[in-house]
């Protein structure tokens, strides 16, 4: 039976409490120390589970370090250790983690404007709006431009929505223009800046490589084990080993906790897990309760289209890569990455683990508002349950039954635009009630 969850006690045993010491690879080569699942008492059975579950999303990397020691790393089909894939949307945390390093050196500061570095006319907006935007508004989402064009980065499709600081959304193209302010501030490309202050002190492999048919715009493409070695120098902080890579304390922790009170799990192009509510890429409606219930309240990541991930938590000591497809298609993959924490977190062979977390679930809807289509995904299978919208009187006006696995998509049919309220069920318990707004 699923049951919905207010709260959460984090299963930790097994994990412990963060070494004093973390491990680095050395910066060249492929050696890179392990330590077995067994010495921090995880059952195999409980490791083929979290396997079955990658292999069912279609994943093809996936490691976990626990203090910069590779504990798991899996490979799926005719992907390797060698295969480079690309991060999407989770290059956007690396963008951030290079301003840091542009503002430390004197290059950038992210509270003066936009238009500082790229001049003016960047937008459609009066030129009294266009300087209420800031990098500090790129860096947090909250540029106040309208997100319908989604990627462009034209002056054509940056239209006014709200004046910059009041309203959070997901939108590529204020980001994509980082590239650009990063280059004029620094006098260099992305490509070489990256080389010399993160890839030649870290290890790290990895491009970004222009992509057109991703709307013309710049992504970053790496190796799975590049990934968790930016995710390592990121667990300690922006120090590799003895290293000082980004040592503006004060930045790093803007960067990954709430950059504003629009939404609350967003940091500087960082994801924040244990905040009171958040807005998922895509949606405008606050959504009570963590990005993800199952892992721990300290976890940030660097979350893209399809599942992306490189996933931190401090107090565990842990980093955790994924790179992939995915049966769903959202900008951040959310979903499945509480989902793959879940699995993390009940690896213990201890009888503490007998807790059953298998047998929670959440509801996530996206897009939210939307227009025609609107999904629905549960973080486990449903069996024989039952959704039903409501109207804001309390009127029943659709119900779907006998829905079983993890993923429904509705189309909105005659219901007229306005806010509704879905209900799901399953052996006459409610699982979760949320709200969806259809728009013309």
């Amino acid at each position: 039976m699923i049951k919905r969850i207010l709260t959460l006690t984090l299963l930790v045993y097994g994990f412990g409490i963060k070494s004093q010491t973390i491990y680095f690879p050395p910066l060249t080569g492929n050696s890179w120390d392990t330590i077995s699942p067994s010495s921090l008492n995880w059952c195999q059975d409980s490791i083929n589970s979290l396997y079955n579950l990658l292999a069912s999303e279609q994943t093809k990397a996936f490691i976990v370090l626990k203090d910069g020691k590779i504990v798991l790393e899996k490979y799926f089909g005719t992907y390797t250790q060698d295969s480079v894939w690309i991060w999407y949307s989770a290059r956007k945390s690396l963008t951030a983690f290079l301003a840091g390093i542009a503002q430390e050196e004197g290059y950038l500061n992210i509270l003066n404007k936009t238009s500082d570095y790229i001049g003016t006319g960047w937008t459609s907006l009066p030129t009294a709006k266009e300087d209420l935007i800031t990098v500090r508004h790129q860096l947090s989402m909250t540029t106040g431009l309208d997100e319908n064009y989604f990627d462009c980065v034209t002056p054509s499709c940056l239209l006014y929505k709200a004046d910059a600081g009041t309203r959070w959304v997901y939108h590529n193209g204020p980001y994509n223009l980082l590239k650009n302010v990063l280059e004029s501030a620094i006098g260099t490309t992305l490509n070489n800046y990256t080389t010399v202050k993160i890839k030649n002190m870290t290890g790290m492999g990895g491009l970004w490589i222009l992509v057109p048919s991703l709307n013309n715009n710049y992504h970053y493409f790496s190796t799975a084990r590049a990934m968790a070695r930016f995710g390592l120098l990121v667990l300690n902080k922006g120090k590799w080993d003895t290293t000082t890579v980004l040592g503006d304390t004060s930045y790093f922790n803007q960067m990954t906790i709430s950059s504003q009170n629009l939404n609350l799990a967003y940091g500087y192009l960082w994801w924040l897990n244990g905040k009171s509510s958040f807005i998922a890429a895509g949606d405008t409606v606050i959504t009570p309760g963590s990005i993800a219930p199952n892992a721990p309240n300290d976890v940030y990541t660097a979350a893209g289209a399809l599942g992306q991930y490189i996933s931190i938590s401090l107090s565990n000591g842990l980093v955790m890569v994924r790179q992939g497809l995915s049966t769903t298609i959202d900008y951040t993959g959310l979903v499945l990455h509480n989902n793959i924490w879940k699995k993390l977190m009940n690896l213990s062979c201890s009888t503490n683990s007998n807790n059953n977390y298998d047998n929670i679930s959440e509801l996530y809807i996206f897009p939210n508002p939307f227009s025609a289509l609107i999904t629905l995904r549960t973080t486990v299978p449903l069996h024989n349950a039952t959704l039903t919208i409501d109207n804001i009187f309390g009127q029943t006006v659709k119900q779907i039954k006998n829905i079983n696995g993890q993923t429904v998509v509705l189309s909105r049919d005659n219901l007229s635009s306005g806010l509704y309220f879905i209900r799901l069920t399953e052996d006459n318990k409610q699982i979760e009630t949320k709200k969806i707004i259809i728009t013309d």
